[in-house]
């Protein structure tokens, strides 16, 4: 079994020239089911049937492993009977129908308005690094940019005059922001230290050499901001989860929410809000013509 697994890693690396860390995830995993199959007696890849394989990940689930590592190993697994099948070593795949136990999915971590407020609101001394930091927290928290989004943006992407922003989001696709007062003002005051850097690029943010920001970088200002303003870990997207938790707050419009949040599907943008579904009846029942019931109706 360990020779054919060596092969498969080869045709891996060889033939499908996947990257050294997508083969070392995928060693370490199959190495995983070669071991059970070692401790269960199974002396072939052919002999392990859908049944001992799904033991095995209800027994990893039940270690702590996540639904996402167990969803990664069933899909090494796909391909190394792929990989038997074809070279007609085994004639079946164990992992078909095989799905990863649900994961319960973590509700993101916001401010609530007071602390967005007790961050961005504090005294901003008059010089490089706070001005850049403060544009960047407040562009953070006016239009619930992705981190990429935000070390990607460039001048040309900036419109000031009209208060809005222009990003490219995942999948390459543009959206079109609106910038707030706060937030505008931020970039005002930042951009003339910018352009004193001689920078490499069109960049908005610039390190004091002129360099653009890397996510990195960022993430460490973030991170100091919190701990200075509110003496807690902060980091970008958690300024995104409090946008748009805040904005659906006011506005309870949903759709709105998921278009500035760039969400292909409001699914993802429920859960980025923190929505349940008692809350959303709530709306329903408050502005939808046909969902008026009358008083005293419980039925």
């Amino acid at each position: 079994m360990e020779r054919q697994l060596d092969a498969y890693c080869e045709h891996l690396r060889s033939e499908r020239q996947v990257s050294p860390h997508t083969l070392s995830a995928y060693r370490r995993d199959l190495d995983k089911v070669l071991g059970w199959c070692v401790k269960q007696n199974i002396g072939s890849w052919a002999a392990l049937d859908i049944q001992r394989l799904r033991s095995l990940i209800a027994r990893l689930h039940a270690q702590g492993q996540s639904s996402r590592s167990l969803a990664r190993l069933l899909s090494a697994v796909r391909g190394l009977y792929h990989y038997l099948n074809r070279e007609g070593l085994c004639d079946h795949d164990p992992a078909t129908g095989l799905a990863p136990p649900k994961g319960e999915r973590r509700l993101p971590k916001t401010l609530d308005t007071d602390r967005a407020l007790q961050l961005l609101e504090g005294a901003v001394e008059d010089d490089f690094l706070a001005r850049r930091d403060q544009a960047i927290l407040e562009l953070f928290y006016s239009s619930g940019l992705r981190l990429s989004e935000l070390t990607g943006l460039n001048l040309d992407q900036l419109d000031l005059a009209d208060g809005m922003v222009q990003v490219l989001g995942k999948g390459s696709k543009t959206r079109l922001l609106p910038v707030g007062k706060k937030a505008r003002e931020a970039l005002e005051q930042w951009l003339p230290l910018r352009a004193m850097t001689n920078p490499a690029d069109d960049a908005v943010f610039v390190s004091q050499q002129g360099r653009r920001l890397g996510p990195r970088a960022i993430q460490v200002r973030v991170k100091l901001a919190g701990e200075r303003e509110l003496g807690q870990n902060l980091h970008p997207h958690m300024l995104r989860h409090s946008f748009a938790s805040h904005l659906l707050e006011s506005s309870q419009d949903l759709r709105a929410v998921q278009e500035l949040l760039g969400h292909s599907d409001i699914k993802t943008t429920q859960i980025y809000t923190h929505l349940d579904f008692q809350h959303l009846a709530a709306v329903y029942d408050s502005a939808h013509p046909r969902a008026k019931r009358s008083k005293g109706d419980d039925s």
